[in-house]
């Protein structure tokens, strides 16, 4: 197995610094938004909801990052495993990738149909005031993708610990920071 960790192939370091990026700006985000509604009215909460927004274009940003950066530059490695281990590792990136995008998509339809202020600074207008239900149905879709994002990354980290500590592959060392590889 020695030979195996040793010969696997590794991320570029931009692409590890986008995935790990992503994932934190994921969790971060999932965090805030669930509790959101915990923060007084006022000052407390448009601070949340403010820093969530802030935090949710970011978020946007670096995705459309990683997929200029995939399409233009980042590594592609082969999955490892069998053929079947391989699709459902290209099925699991697809599918982040598309879960991302609409949770993404969403917080920005989120953002316009409510309507919000920016840290007390910056006024966004909805663009439905008043409409109740379209609001509701935009927050629930909106929170509907961030969780499914969760599952999914959640099964996309096991994956990846059973990969490391199970089949000892190595497949977690090829995106682990640099400094913390073996």
């Amino acid at each position: 197995m020695r030979h195996i960790l040793s010969t696997v192939q590794r991320y570029d370091t931009r692409t590890v610094c986008l995935h790990w990026l992503t994932a934190g700006l994921v969790i971060i985000l999932w965090c805030l938004g669930q509790t959101i509604d915990w923060f007084p009215r006022g000052v407390p909460r448009i601070f949340a909801r403010s820093t969530h927004i802030s935090l949710g274009a970011v978020l946007a940003l670096v995705l459309l990052t990683r997929i200029w950066w995939r399409l233009t530059g980042g590594e592609h490695l082969t999955a490892l495993g069998s053929r079947t281990v391989q699709s459902l590792a290209k099925a699991m990136h697809m599918a982040l990738y598309l879960v991302l995008l609409a949770a993404v998509i969403l917080g920005v339809a989120n953002t316009w149909v409510r309507g919000d202020n920016l840290f007390n600074l910056y006024k966004i207008a909805s663009v439905a005031p008043g409409n109740k239900a379209l609001r509701a149905s935009v927050e629930d879709y909106h929170a509907f993708a961030a969780n499914l994002l969760l599952i999914l990354a959640g099964l996309h980290a096991a994956a990846g610990l059973a990969h490391q500590y199970i089949l000892k592959d190595g497949t977690l060392n090829r995106m682990l920071p640099t400094r913390t590889r073996h």
